[in-house]
């Protein structure tokens, strides 16, 4: 952990909620940015991020400090984002049990030919519409690691301090969601660059 991250977390224990504040002011952004992958909305993002920093500062004094902040930060929201996805999930089968159909339908796997339409281009560019409709018909435990590790850039040791599952583990689940990305991926990429490569840095994993 960075020492100024140690000293806000110090005086945030010690009464100061401004320096608590700056920890906020500090992370919020790219807390938001995994949020909204995670959820895939930017209102439950919002709620997401919002939980974490509350569930943070409540639980500070148990951060022991032998992880970065933003890992153990991460690791909160991660598993806000979870008990809401399961959240919502139960509601719409509620509402189904109620009313014999969903009142809102699940959502289905994106179909990429969707956001080649007129249209698309208002809120995402092409090349982002490919990627995120390959990535939603992957796995919840491929795609989670795969967001983790090449999109939010956390190391291997903080992902699997967030999952609670061994490096190796990570490693294969990456391993496996990079070439089911890429098949995914293949068909829409003809003619284009590659919307997402496969890092360079196997051979030298952290350890």
């Amino acid at each position: 952990m960075n020492d100024d991250d140690r000293r806000l977390i110090a005086e945030s224990l010690g009464g100061r909620r401004e320096s608590f504040g700056a920890l906020v002011t500090r992370y919020q952004t790219r807390l938001y940015n995994a949020a909204v992958r995670l959820v895939d909305s930017p209102e439950d993002a919002s709620d997401v991020v919002q939980d974490a920093f509350l569930n943070a500062y409540q639980s500070l004094r148990s951060f022991k400090g032998d992880a970065e902040f933003f890992t153990w930060l991460y690791r909160i929201a991660f598993n806000t984002a979870i008990s809401l996805k399961r959240k919502k999930k139960a509601t719409l089968s509620l509402d189904a049990s109620r009313n014999g159909e969903y009142r809102d339908q699940p959502r289905e796997p994106i179909d990429a030919s969707e956001y080649v339409k007129p249209g698309a281009a208002l809120e995402r560019s092409e090349e982002e519409a490919l990627l995120r409709a390959a990535l939603a018909r992957l796995s919840s435990e491929h795609r989670d690691v795969l967001l983790m590790k090449d999109i939010d850039g956390l190391k291997y040791e903080e992902i699997a301090d967030v999952l609670d599952v061994p490096i190796g583990t990570i490693r294969s689940r990456l391993h496996r969601a990079r070439l089911e990305l890429r098949e995914l991926l293949g068909p829409l990429e003809d003619d284009r660059p590659p919307l997402i490569e496969e890092p360079n840095d196997e051979s030298n994993c952290e350890r």
